[in-house]
């Protein structure tokens, strides 16, 4: 995503979080919001229905019924 999002991505800031897959959203909601001070993480239902519209400041945090991460969060 750091091609489409380049101001996203400054220096030594993330852009793309697999290693918060399975761990609880509110914690990698924080872990985000920490390592890419340029983004703000939301937590958001795996199940729902979001445009497909990248923005660049933004992650969403997919989460199941247990709020256990269960997509790798990204940029955009």
């Amino acid at each position: 995503m750091s091609e489409v999002c380049p101001d996203s991505a400054g220096e030594g800031m993330k852009t793309s979080w697999p290693e918060l897959v399975g761990r609880r959203g509110e914690e990698a909601k924080e872990i985000i919001d920490r390592e890419n001070t340029k983004v703000t993480a939301e937590i958001i239902s795996e199940n729902a229905v979001v445009l497909t519209v990248v923005v660049c400041d933004r992650v969403y945090v997919r989460v199941n019924d247990n709020g256990i991460v269960t997509r790798t969060p990204v940029v955009g």
